[in-house]
């Protein structure tokens, strides 16, 4: 037996026998629920369940499960719909808005939360101290956000107040049309500062951490699994039906696709690649329009690659179609830039694809045919497609421009953590919408961005994306935003573009109610239940 198959067997079988005793564990809720229990392969490890301190989608996952924001996710649309606050009213300009919080509602221990709750844990997610991933997000809607966060302002500057206890205000920068949504998001959640105060970066170990989603943290095993149970003090109990979920970190698509068909496990998020044309013919195989992009990030800092010629031949010298037909073959759609249509938006042209004009670009760099080109290295993390499409890339990139590259696999927190850094030179990415807007994607490239791991500036990209978060929706704010897409990502192409994702995923909705495919590939656990 070659030892591969040994390894994924031995896996299957560690598995299998987790999911046996957890059937063990379950609890039944004080409602009297029958136990309905859930376990989903979610991937990978998380890095954290610090909401300030996530940032990917399997983190996502596990947030919607522990905490609700101001507003949540409509399961069909990915919407805003009421969380926190039950209502909320916008002025005539569009750019206040004012939350009423729910009465009695509560952390999961009991302590209110309140419109100052909401204050305090804003001004947490901004404070420059807290390093939050996404703080770049309120800072470019919220008044005065920014200025705090980077600009050595103060905790006042914020336009954020809490006018009663159960009425919240926020002052935008202008009339932002996609605020409501992006307020689903974490970097808006509240967060229990009293644990926060009381116990630091220890707050979110399982004897302390308190939440106030549908479901509180039973355990966290990392590498092995996390647990949660129904929260009994959570305001919508009455629709939470599930009475366990456990996340497994399984990062072999293989053996996550073995463990759904064996009955293991109840809804798998990563295909794999080998099993694709197999997949696609079952009912349980569930592939829709997804608003999310694949692409490199591109360290425009390092001593080659700072050469915009060098970026733009490694863009133009591969078939994005062909990429798709023959290694992911998902439906993906070729892509040329980073945001995708959204409404009325129209992405940049890019760069296309133009082997000639490739070489040409690179030779006029000092490299003809790559002599002389040093080797570059591309960082992934583990995960069948993005192995395979790097292995794509550096085969078409040998073949077609001499340019030769190593590949990196790294786990999900390191690779997260190295793509960061000043020595990743080609990093793989991936990008689902927040909300539905082009400026969600956008927002990755403006200078000192949390997630700006290619370290792109331009001061008239930065100005053009302000100047977008200050208009209301229509053609003048589109035009904008394509002006400044046009400049990264066709002028300088600080990203190398791939494609535009579709959502794939293995569950029986057969057994399972509650979960749709939507545009976001976001599921809200409350409502899920089994038919």
């Amino acid at each position: 037996m070659k030892k591969g198959l040994l390894v994924v067997l031995c896996v299957l079988l560690a598995v299998s026998a987790l999911f046996a005793a957890g059937g063990q564990q379950g609890r039944t809720p004080s409602g009297g629920k029958a136990p309905m229990e859930f376990i989903i392969g979610n991937g990978t490890e998380i890095q954290s369940i610090d909401p300030s301190q996530i940032e990917g989608v399997p983190e996502h996952r596990v947030y919607k499960a522990l905490f609700e924001g101001l507003v949540g996710h409509d399961p069909k649309t990915n919407k805003a719909v009421p969380g926190v606050a039950e209502s909320w009213t916008i002025s005539p300009d569009g750019s206040v808005i004012t939350f009423k919080i729910r009465s009695g509602i509560t952390w999961s221990d009991g302590t209110p939360i309140t419109a100052q709750t909401i204050v305090d844990s804003w001004l947490h997610h901004l404070n420059p101290t807290t390093g939050s991933k996404y703080a770049y997000m309120p800072g470019m809607v919220v008044k005065g956000a920014d200025l705090y966060n980077t600009k050595g302002g103060k905790p006042s500057d914020v336009a954020i107040r809490a006018v009663n206890p159960n009425t919240f205000e926020v002052t935008l920068v202008g009339n932002v049309p996609y605020a409501l949504d992006m307020f689903a998001h974490y970097a808006f959640s509240p967060l229990p500062m009293h644990t926060i105060q009381k116990y630091g970066d220890d707050w979110i170990k399982k004897e302390n951490i308190v939440s106030n989603g549908p479901f509180v943290l039973q355990e966290w095993i990392p590498n092995d699994r996390l647990v949660v149970v129904p929260n009994d003090k959570y305001w919508n109990k009455a629709n939470v039906f599930l009475t366990k979920i456990t996340f497994l970190p399984i990062e072999d698509t293989n053996t996550a696709y073995q463990a759904f068909k064996n009955g293991e496990i109840d809804w798998s998020t990563n295909i794999p690649l080998a099993l694709i044309d197999e997949l696609k013919l079952t009912k349980d195989y569930h592939v829709a329009t997804q608003l999310g992009s694949y692409f490199y990030y591109v360290n425009v800092n390092h001593p080659i690659l700072k050469d915009v010629r060098i970026r733009k031949a490694l863009s133009m010298s591969f078939n994005r179609q062909e990429l798709i037909d023959r290694v992911v073959k998902g439906g993906q759609v070729p892509a040329f830039a980073l945001a995708p249509p959204i409404g009325e938006y129209k992405p940049a042209t890019g760069t296309g694809y133009d082997v000639a004009t490739a070489k040409r670009l690179l030779a006029e760099a000092g490299y003809p045919d790559g002599r002389g080109l040093p080797t570059f290295t591309i960082i992934y993390n583990t995960l069948d497609s993005h192995k395979v499409i790097a292995e794509y890339l550096q085969q078409v990139w040998k073949n077609t421009l001499g340019v030769n590259v190593t590949l990196q696999n790294l786990e999900w927190a390191t690779f997260l953590e190295e793509r960061k850094t000043s020595r990743m030179e080609l990093g793989r990415a991936g990008w689902i919408a927040d909300y539905p807007d082009a400026q969600n994607f956008l927002d990755l490239l403006i200078t000192d961005g949390g997630n700006n791991d290619g370290h792109y500036s331009d001061p008239e990209y930065d100005r053009l994306i302000r100047r977008a978060s200050e208009l209301p929706g229509g053609a003048e704010r589109d035009n904008i935003l394509h002006q400044a897409e046009e400049i990264a990502v066709t002028r300088d192409q600080a990203i190398i573009p791939i494609y535009y994702y579709v959502s794939q995923n293995i569950i029986d909705l057969d057994k399972w109610d509650g979960w749709w495919t939507n545009p976001q590939d976001v599921h809200p656990w409350v409502g899920i239940k089994r038919k």
